[in-house]
């Protein structure tokens, strides 16, 4: 790769061995790739190339699920402990 006054040449071997995707961004985030792009003299696709090696080399974050965010009530409500589970409970239900 040879950069010279904000133009990058990369040898033609180079783009042979990546694959081609397409990405969809919203304007806000596209003007402030556009912007770094510039800014350091890269092309979007080497920032964006970048960015996306960083986050696949750390550490996976785990989610958050339902039951993490409802922890604390758990075991809280009264009613039939099958209330999901029997359909009994379910007639009439949504009418």
């Amino acid at each position: 790769m040879f950069r010279s006054a904000g133009t990058t040449i990369q040898a033609s071997w180079y783009y042979l061995s990546m694959k081609t995707i397409s990405l969809k961004l919203p304007d806000d985030i596209d003007a402030k790739l556009e912007l770094r792009a510039s800014t350091l003299g890269m092309t979007k696709s080497e920032i964006t190339r970048e960015a996306l090696s960083r986050h696949l080399e750390g550490a996976p974050t785990p989610g958050v699920s339902c039951l993490d965010l409802v922890r604390d009530l758990v075991g809280t409500a009264r009613g039939p402990g099958d209330l999901a589970s029997n359909k009994k409970h379910l007639r009439g239900y949504g009418r």
